[in-house]
């Protein structure tokens, strides 16, 4: 039944010589892996405009400065991830490159970062898409982290389909969000030329602003980096890109860098020339809608767009995370699960996790995640920091091209996220503390998890020196569990007579019924009175502790033999898979047990049923 469910629900499994036919197009690819960069104009502007206020009306004027400079940082950093995109196609983005320049702690604090933060991505995204709803239906406010739940499972499946299927399914509200925004900034453009929106600014460009610091022009600037978060991902996700993928991917890049640009410029601009304020029950965008269009179907329309990528800018980590785990899987920090492809050809358990995490991260701060929107920022820029100053290097090293103006270009990237990352930490530690315990223990289960594979690839090579490689036994022992003289029975010791020189039976029978065991005994000397029978007697009704101990006896004197020890557990297979849950599991307990054991070899005999 699971079986079915599972391709109701993901469709049939693709073949690996299809994987070219999931490979994304530009006009796909900027659905898939811009939404969250371009959503973020939903509420970069207000973080900056929030700040201001605090101080005056009149402080809202700085905001087209901090727009400039957030638009120089964007300017820097797409062309930094365009060098990146070129110099290293295998994707990892900042992971990749920090790795290859700095080394691979640097490398870890990257990918690390980056894995928190399209967790962060997922949960802002999506309760952000929640609050969108909520506002337009308030008598479901008090489902708010169910219905977060719900989109993130809906968005988990989408992905677990294939790239190619969650792209189209975006390709509509990104793009009916870039449509409306588009309408949005030009109309009002239009309207300020021509003389039909009154100018109503609390402050000229350049006016004196009493009590207006550098601190607090950082402190909008800081927030207003929100507005870039998500430009990383396309360079994280390279190899899903048709051919030519660098040249694709950089081109797709661009494009979305320019849409973000224009649009974060274009409504910070209308944001200062119409006077909007920061309230708590109206957003900016919707100000500016309403200022440019009135309430009539356009602004909801505006509304819905907004709502809807808002909704679908998760999706977003859920394309680039999985790329992430699996170039950390790779180099064998994450567990190698990441690097399996699903039926979909998808990094499906990457995609599972992220959900898992996201959800997790919504139940905790019960849907509310506003407050995280610095923790978020810092999850980005300092990838972005190690990535552009490791560019230098890279450049350094290399010497290609025109690498001193490549150079100079990462190094104003690096400069600005530097500063940015130490504001955040100055001006926000009370949002962003937690990044400094997280990453600790993300850093220290990165090396657990690469010691674990690297003592585990040392004990498994064979050496010139080993003994072990050319090590015969004299015989073999035979040890098996009976629990009952049946069909499945008789079928393993004859299996284990074909396989063994010496064969032992053992049997655990509890004080409740002696003469029902005695009985047993009987009837296996009937069957096999060649074979050894042991009948241990449990006062404890335990199963599990007799077996190892009397297993762990016959182990060590075959040892003194050369001999090697078996244990084969017996067990029947019923015909439909749904009836095992009809039939205890002490096969599996007793396997499990048995494996912990170094000198006994555990082997299972299945009998399958009929009927």
């Amino acid at each position: 039944m699971w079986r079915y469910l599972k391709r109701l629900l993901i469709g049939k499994p693709l073949k690996t010589t299809d994987e070219g036919g999931q490979a994304l197009t530009k006009f796909k690819a900027l659905a898939l892996l811009s939404s969250d960069a371009l959503s973020s104009v939903a509420y970069g502007t207000e973080q900056i405009t929030t700040v201001l206020i605090t101080l005056s009306a009149a402080a809202l004027m700085y905001q087209l400065w901090v727009a400039a400079l957030v638009l120089v940082l964007l300017f820097a950093i797409t062309l930094s991830y365009q060098q990146i995109i070129h110099a290293y196609p295998s994707g990892g983005g900042a992971y990749v490159v920090a790795t290859t320049n700095w080394g691979q702690p640097a490398g870890l604090v990257a990918g690390g970062s980056l894995l928190v933060d399209y967790m962060l991505t997922v949960a802002v995204s999506v309760t952000s898409g929640t609050d969108a709803i909520i506002s337009a239906i308030p008598a479901i406010s008090a489902h708010q982290v169910g219905i977060s739940i719900i989109l993130v499972l809906l968005i988990m499946g989408l992905n677990l389909r294939g790239m190619r299927e969650s792209a189209s399914m975006l390709t509509l509200p990104v793009y009916f969000f870039i449509l409306m925004i588009f309408v949005m900034i030009g109309w009002g453009i239009f309207e300020i030329v021509t003389g039909h929106v009154a100018y109503h600014a609390s402050a000229a460009v350049g006016a004196p602003v009493q009590g207006m610091t550098l601190v607090l022009f950082f402190r909008a600037f800081s927030s207003g980096s929100s507005s870039l978060t998500g430009v990383e991902a396309i360079s994280n996700a390279v190899p899903n890109f048709r051919k030519p993928k660098s040249h694709n991917a950089s081109a797709t890049l661009a494009i979305m860098a320019s849409i973000l640009a224009f649009f974060f410029g274009g409504i910070t601009f209308l944001s200062y020339y119409l006077g909007i304020k920061p309230m708590a029950d109206n957003t900016v965008l919707s100000q500016i809608g309403q200022a440019v269009f009135g309430h009539g179907l356009i602004y909801y329309l505006l509304q819905l767009a907004t709502a809807a990528i808002l909704a679908v800018a998760a999706n977003t980590g859920f394309s680039a995370f999985p790329i992430l785990a699996y170039n950390l899987a790779k180099d064998k920090f994450l567990p190698h699960a990441y690097l399996d492809r699903g039926d979909r050809l998808g990094y499906s358990n990457g995609i599972i996790s992220l959900a898992v995490g996201a959800i997790f991260l919504i139940i905790i701060f019960h849907g509310k995640t506003s407050l995280l929107i610095p923790l978020y920022a810092v999850g980005v820029f300092v990838p972005f920091t190690l990535s552009q100053s490791g560019m230098i290097r890279h450049w350094f090293r290399v010497r290609e091209g025109k690498w001193g103006l490549k150079a100079c270009i990462n190094f104003l990237g690096a400069f600005i996220s530097l500063s940015l990352v130490i504001c955040l930490f100055l001006l926000h530690f009370g949002n962003v503390w937690p990044y400094l315990i997280v990453m600790p223990a993300l850093i220290y289960m990165f090396y657990r998890i690469h010691r674990h594979y690297m003592n585990v690839a040392r004990q498994l090579r064979i050496s010139e020196n080993s003994d072990t490689v050319n090590h015969h036994y004299d015989g073999a022992t035979v040890i098996v569990l009976v629990s009952d003289v049946t069909q499945v029975t008789a079928h393993a010791i004859d299996y284990a007579r074909s396989v063994g020189d010496y064969v032992i039976a053992m049997h655990v029978s509890f004080d409740e019924n002696p003469r029902k065991e005695h009985k047993t005994a009987q009837k296996f000397k009937v069957e096999f009175p060649d074979v050894r029978f042991v009948d241990i007697h449990s006062s404890y009704r335990s199963i599990i502790t007799p077996t190892l101990r009397f297993c762990d006896v016959i182990a060590k004197r075959a040892a003194e033999r050369n001999f090697t020890t078996t244990v084969l557990v017996p067990q029947f297979v019923p015909r439909r898979p749904w009836q095992n849950v009809l039939h205890n599991q002490t096969a599996l307990r007793l396997r499990s047990a048995l494996n912990t054991r170094q000198n006994i070899i555990v082997s299972t005999y299945s009998y399958h049923l009929k009927r």
